[in-house]
């Protein structure tokens, strides 16, 4: 499977997406903040300015601090695969991120999401 065209997209193109999807089940543009800055290790300040930077998602996990130590405890499908069972590594956590928005939209409650 070619991952290229979704490896080149923009994050700040994802990251509204995220936002109003979660906004449409009454979750916060903080809480989305909250699941990305716990799954890669960008503050608050440093994921702005990755999104002003207009950066592909490559590039994005690329320069993410640290991938959080938990992010392997993050299963279930997205999009038709098993998150666990994803074998290219930037694809994989590129759906960590899709399946940690996904679980704030369905209301799950963050502690939870965050793996605690």
């Amino acid at each position: 499977m070619d991952n290229t065209r979704a490896f080149k997209m923009s994050f700040a193109t994802v990251y509204p997406l995220y936002i109003k999807k979660v906004e449409k089940k009454g979750r916060t543009k903080e809480e989305v903040d909250a699941v990305i800055c716990w799954l890669t290790g960008y503050d608050q300040q440093a994921l702005q300015n990755q999104i002003e930077k207009k950066i592909d998602l490559q590039t994005f996990f690329d320069e993410a601090p640290a991938l959080n130590p938990n992010a392997t405890k993050i299963t279930g499908v997205i999009c038709g695969y098993r998150v666990e069972e994803i074998e290219d590594k930037l694809m994989q956590k590129i759906r960590y991120m899709d399946k940690l928005v996904d679980e704030l939209a369905k209301g799950k409650a963050l502690e939870k999401i965050l793996r605690k």
